[in-house]
């Protein structure tokens, strides 16, 4: 475990780290780097990385089939625990735990972790959790029809970027050299910048509130999520990398977007930002322990 501390989580940490540091000490506009991750950076790496990719459209299947399965049970079992809540608290709850953090804290543990075998499978992950994100929240906080999220979901580049890439292998057509290499440029930047984008974010969180709903949502979130995972990548038939892809992402904390999501719908809105405070920093240890056990995989 003290391996996967010093070679997994410690440069995840080290760069967030900086991030909180800057956005503690030094006047950034959260915003704006938020938005370069989200709307130049992340298309990027998605589109250079699905047009020389090796994974199989099978092997794709099973990981986006596991991971919908995983993150459905998991809604399942929020719902069941917090049904004595409030409405209101309880659809945080349950999106807190659904919406994981697979893009600016996933892709970089995965990379470090999997190697770029197991990050072609964890970036499948992130664009499933991107559309996720913005059709299924909405619902989720009580705001927002389908339509909306749906239109939400079509300004965001990286979808066209997605679209682009599969009409680009379908074709067996390459991009021109130069413009390959600008794009593959742009994705070498896109971890380092997400990662400083999440530590401005929790950086200026401040201190969380730490209650029962807030304390349901992280257990369930950090400690059953990767054994749910486990059960469901064996009932898809994905072993190997693909098992390990899929447990390891179901171990992420929850997403920076969750809060946001919570504000735009005015849903419990402390209970999902201590959500993400208290799941990102015990997420440092816990992918430790996932990371090590992940060497047993089927």
């Amino acid at each position: 475990m003290l391996v996967a501390l010093l070679n997994v989580v410690l440069p995840v940490a080290l760069v967030a780290a900086v991030g909180g540091a800057l956005g503690r000490f030094v006047r950034v506009d959260q915003g704006t780097v938020a938005r370069i991750g989200l709307y130049a950076l992340s298309p990027a790496l998605a589109l250079d990385t699905l047009l020389h990719t090796t994974v199989s459209s099978g092997a794709a299947g099973r990981v986006l089939l596991g991971y919908v399965l995983t993150v459905a049970l998991m809604g399942a079992a929020a719902a069941l625990v917090a049904s004595r809540q409030p409405g209101r608290t309880r659809r945080s709850v349950v999106a807190a735990v659904m919406i994981g953090n697979n893009g600016n804290f996933g892709l970089p543990i995965s990379l470090f972790a999997l190697g770029q075998a197991g990050f072609q499978y964890s970036l499948i992950v992130f664009l499933a959790s991107v559309v996720l994100t913005f059709t299924v929240g909405p619902a989720l906080y009580g705001g927002g029809g389908l339509a909306s999220s749906l239109r939400a979901v079509a300004r965001l580049p990286i979808l066209w970027c997605v679209l682009l890439a599969g009409a680009l292998r379908a074709l067996h057509v390459s991009l021109p050299v130069g413009l390959d290499r600008g794009v593959h440029l742009l994705s070498q930047a896109t971890l380092p910048m997400v990662l400083l984008a999440l530590g401005l974010q929790v950086g200026t969180g401040g201190w969380p509130r730490v209650t029962w709903p807030v304390v349901a949502a992280s257990t369930l979130r950090l400690a059953l999520g990767p054994v749910v995972a486990a059960l469901v990548a064996l009932g898809v038939g994905a072993r190997g990398v693909e098992w390990q892809a899929l447990v390891l992402s179901a171990a992420m904390p929850t997403a920076v977007n969750a809060y946001l999501l919570a504000t735009e719908f005015e849903a419990d809105v402390e209970t999902v930002a201590s959500t993400v405070v208290v799941t990102t920093l015990g997420a440092l240890a816990s992918i430790a322990v996932v990371v090590t056990l992940l060497g047993t995989h089927p």
